[in-house]
């Protein structure tokens, strides 16, 4: 115990002086910071500027804001369909997560906890469909959402979602399940225990963090999603916030840099809070997938 306590401060002992941490610690800590919050902090910015500071860049720091002000985000909530295409946002999110966590926990248990010939390629060829790019697939899918007569509908985006979900989060939770021990199951097998039971009694519980961080993972993609949504859905009321923002406050060559940044910055704030709540369950659970 004292020799690994001793070789944990010497491997350590580089950070003690003050000119190392700047260098080694603090610098690159600062540069991270700087580069992740600044986008945040440049939406926060627009949404509060007048219109005249958005437009002459000469006469005002493009960096502060003089005056502020909450017209941007007072139109953007009460006199646009702000709310309702956050609302579509959340319903498509949650709908099309649970859906594609459900198909993913079944695939997961099945390639790495019942041993048959050919699982670890059928893991691989999961995974390898994840690589697929979203631009390939929108087209086969438009004319299969198309002819079921789905189009312009929240339904075909809650469908189509999973196929981009489920390749991923079937290759993350295999990692997790990989990390319980086998002797859990044989105990519960050899106390008459049927395949449904083990996994809803003793995996999934212990699992719960690779499920929130798959979880979280989906919500988030789908969230942010922009293609399909483009593709699937026309009308103003059934679009979700990514591809209203872009379409409803641009006209031709004019933007409305204050509703746009306030739409992105509101838009944005769940999936913060979100993150906030459950980072650690999240990184331990993509921890133990990568090791695998």
């Amino acid at each position: 115990m004292a020799q690994a306590t001793a070789d944990h401060s010497e491997g350590m002992a580089y950070l003690e002086t003050l000119p190392r941490r700047l260098v080694t610690v603090y610098l690159p800590l600062t540069i991270i910071l700087v580069v992740l919050l600044f986008p945040f902090y440049w939406m926060a910015l627009t949404s509060i500027k007048p219109d005249d500071q958005l437009i002459d860049m000469e006469t005002y720091n493009p960096f502060f804001v003089v005056s502020p002000t909450l017209k941007h985000i007072t139109k953007l909530l009460f006199e646009t369909q702000y709310p309702l295409w956050l609302w579509n946002t959340m319903l498509v999110s949650v709908a099309a997560t649970v859906l594609s966590l459900f198909a993913s926990v079944l695939a997961a248990y099945a390639i790495v906890r019942i041993r048959y010939r050919g699982a670890a390629a059928v893991g691989g060829a999961i995974f390898l469909a994840y690589l697929v790019p979203p631009s390939i697939l929108f087209i086969p899918l438009a004319t299969i959402i198309q002819a079921y007569g789905l189009f312009d509908s929240p339904l075909a985006l809650i469908l189509v979602y999973p196929t981009i979900l489920i390749p991923f989060s079937t290759w993350l939770l295999m990692g997790y399940f990989k990390t319980i021990p086998y002797e859990l199951e044989e105990c519960a097998l050899i106390d008459g225990a049927g395949r449904w039971q083990i996994l809803t009694r003793i995996i999934l519980p212990l699992a719960v963090p690779g499920l929130i961080s798959a979880g979280i993972f989906s919500l988030t993609l789908c969230w942010n999603e922009f293609i399909y949504a483009l593709t699937f859905l026309s009308s103003t009321p059934n679009k979700t916030v990514p591809v209203a923002v872009v379409s409803e406050f641009v006209d031709g060559d004019i933007y409305r840099w204050g509703s746009l940044m306030a739409g992105a910055l509101v838009g944005s704030l769940p999936l913060v809070i979100l993150y906030s709540f459950f980072v650690e369950h999240y990184v331990s659970a993509m921890t133990g997938a990568v090791k695998e």
